[in-house]
């Protein structure tokens, strides 16, 4: 299977989307109502759904986060840091830079750490078994998404087929397969911003797991039969990693009783 994908090709497969029931139920929890309403019905942002959404919650984030790290830099403003800056700060300050912004990191709680490394578990256990050139990861390993130096994030869990991305210091370069699972403090970036720079950026396929609301949302880039839209699965359900072909599919079962336990509903 031909593992590389252009940026090109990542980005046609989302052009002229209209928002599915799915993703709206998704994403009302960052945006009201009116919010939504023009996103998805304004002719003028026709076809820029995501770029709109993008923009917002950059504004909404940066409008609520105070940030150390921009008290401790004030010769710039938010927008303005680099990869310098980034390797600068204090090795005990966790952030992620996004298009020249710095988004302060909390420390994962247990039960996040504990889905993250279930999924890992059984996709290193695939890999490498061996299937391939493919290397797992999981965080923190630096990722410069956009081989430039206004962007640095931290993915949970991702899958990179290209070893030349792959430096001494992290990966150069857009990994093909990443996850997100979500917590109360990151949902909306992980959600919105960095759906988007991952779409950008030329990653094939993204997962957000939701612990709270028990499912995964499966994003397929590079589909164009999907056409952006989300492939939405249950907790108690066997989940395929579409650039596998589905050969490769994790078993979320386990993490029924574990978000039962962090989400009692």
């Amino acid at each position: 299977m031909d593992k590389e994908v252009s940026r090109e090709n990542a980005m046609n497969s989302c052009e002229s989307m209209e928002m599915s029931e799915e993703e709206r139920s998704f994403y009302e929890d960052a945006f009201t109502s009116e919010e939504m309403e023009e996103a998805t019905d304004d002719e003028s942002l026709s076809g820029k759904k995501y770029d709109f959404l993008y923009e917002e919650a950059l504004k909404e984030l940066t409008a609520q986060m105070v940030s150390v790290t921009a008290l401790q830099y004030g010769t710039k403003d938010q927008g303005e840091y680099t990869v310098e800056d980034y390797y600068a700060l204090p090795d005990d300050q966790r952030v992620e830079l996004i298009d020249g912004f710095f988004f302060d990191m909390e420390a994962p709680g247990f039960m996040h750490q504990r889905a993250v490394g279930e999924i890992y578990r059984q996709i290193a256990n695939y890999i490498t078994d061996p299937q391939g050139s493919c290397l797992p990861f999981v965080a923190p390993v630096d990722v410069r998404l956009d081989c430039n130096n206004r962007t640095m994030v931290q993915p949970d869990v991702g899958i990179v087929c290209d070893r030349d991305k792959v430096k001494r210091w992290g990966i150069y370069g857009a990994p093909d397969f990443l996850i997100e699972v979500l917590s109360p403090s990151t949902q909306m970036k992980d959600r919105l911003i960095k759906k988007s720079k991952y779409r950008d950026a030329g990653v094939r396929e993204y997962w957000m797991v939701d612990l709270r609301k028990r499912r995964v949302l499966v994003f397929v880039f590079e589909s164009v039969i999907d056409k952006g839209e989300p492939a939405i699965y249950g907790l108690g359900d066997h989940i395929p990693v579409r650039i596998y072909g589905g050969d490769l599919a994790v078993d979320m079962s386990a993490m029924l009783p574990w978000a039962g336990e962090e989400y009692p509903e």
